[in-house]
């Protein structure tokens, strides 16, 4: 299911939403303004199964950069099931 992250122009609070309408834009949990705007997401994926080789001994991507919005910005790792 559609999931996007979202920030209010007024009060500036980041949030996720479900949204079945790519263009709609939901207000704002916070302050219930309507002006949001949609953000842009960090992205990972992986080709192969669990069994696939990984180069380098290391599961984590070089040059991957995650914003200050993602909720794995405090990760050293990028991983979020590495969170707990």
């Amino acid at each position: 299911m559609p999931i996007f992250e979202y920030k209010c122009s007024d009060c500036d609070h980041e949030f996720e939403e479900l949204v079945f309408d790519r263009d709609e834009c939901p207000p704002c949990p916070k302050c219930q303004s309507e002006k949001t705007g949609k953000l842009m997401s960090a992205v990972r994926s992986r080709i192969g199964g669990a069994s696939a080789p990984q180069s380098g001994g290391s599961d984590s991507d070089s040059g991957t950069s995650f914003s200050s919005s993602s909720p794995c910005s405090g990760c050293s790792g990028g991983d979020c099931s590495s969170c707990g």
